[in-house]
C-alpha cells in the first residue's frame, strides 16, 4: 500500500483510537499514519528484513513473522482491527488466515489485486497474463501464488463465516462502487465474524 490516496481511503475505514494489527505491514507507513492521524496503536507483522527495519525506524512495534505460521501468539479479539493489505495473494492458505484475522480482530480489512479488472481480462483474452500497476510482475517472476476477484472473495468470506460489512474497488486513488469487479484494479473488503 504505497499510493498515498489509497492509504488514506483504507485509513478512513479504521475507527480512531483502535488497536490495530497490520499483517504484512511493509515499511509501516499505514500504521504510522494511523498512529499520527487517528491515535491508533498496535503492531505490524512483516517477514522481510527491510520492512522490519523501516517499520522500526518509523517507531512502529513490529514482529518478524511468517504469516503462513498463523497468529497463535495473539489471543482472541486482541485487536479492534486487523489489516491484511496486499498479502492474501502471497499466502498458501488464505482460508486459514482469514479465520485467524477474524479470530484476533473484531474487524478485518483486506485488499488485494482484482484479477477481474477489465484490462486484465483483455490481456488474458489476447493470450497473455496481465502486467499492471496492481499486478506488476511477469507470470514467471511473481511473488503472487494466486489471483482473485471481488466476486471470489465474497464466496470465500461466506465459506469462512465472515459477514462482509463493506466492499468496493480502488482505481487510481478513487473508490469504485459501481461494477467494481470490472472497473477497479484493487479489491477492498471490511468484514466481521458472522
Amino acid at each position: 500500500m504505497s499510493e498515498r490516496k489509497d492509504l488514506e481511503i483504507i485509513a478512513d475505514l479504521v475507527p480512531a483510537g483502535s488497536r490495530v494489527l497490520d499483517l504484512g505491514c511493509g515499511s509501516g507507513e499505514l500504521l504510522a499514519h494511523l498512529r499520527d492521524r487517528k491515535g491508533c496503536s498496535g503492531y505490524g507483522i512483516e517477514l522481510a528484513d527491510a520492512g522490519v527495519l523501516a517499520s522500526a525506524q518509523r517507531g512502529i512495534d513490529v514482529i518478524q513473522l511468517n504469516l503462513e505460521e498463523g497468529l497463535a501468539l495473539f489471543d482472541d479479539h486482541s485487536f479492534d482491527v486487523v489489516l491484511q493489505l496486499d498479502t492474501l495473494q502471497h499466502l498458501r492458505n488464505t482460508e486459514k488466515m482469514l479465520r485467524e484475522t477474524a479470530r484476533v480482530g473484531r474487524i478485518g480489512i483486506v485488499s488485494f489485486p482484482n484479477f477481474a479488472h477489465w484490462p486484465n481480462r483483455l490481456r488474458v483474452v489476447s493470450g497473455r497474463m496481465p502486467v499492471t500497476r496492481a499486478l506488476p510482475y511477469e507470470w514467471y517472476d511473481t511473488p503472487n501464488i494466486r489471483v482473485g476477484t471481488l466476486a471470489d472473495f465474497e464466496v470465500l468470506a461466506r465459506k469462512c463465516g465472515l459477514a462482509v460489512t463493506d466492499s468496493f474497488g480502488l482505481q487510481a486513488g478513487r473508490v469504485v462502487r459501481r461494477w467494481p469487479n470490472l472497473r477497479a484494479s484493487v479489491a477492498v473488503f471490511r468484514f466481521e465474524q458472522a
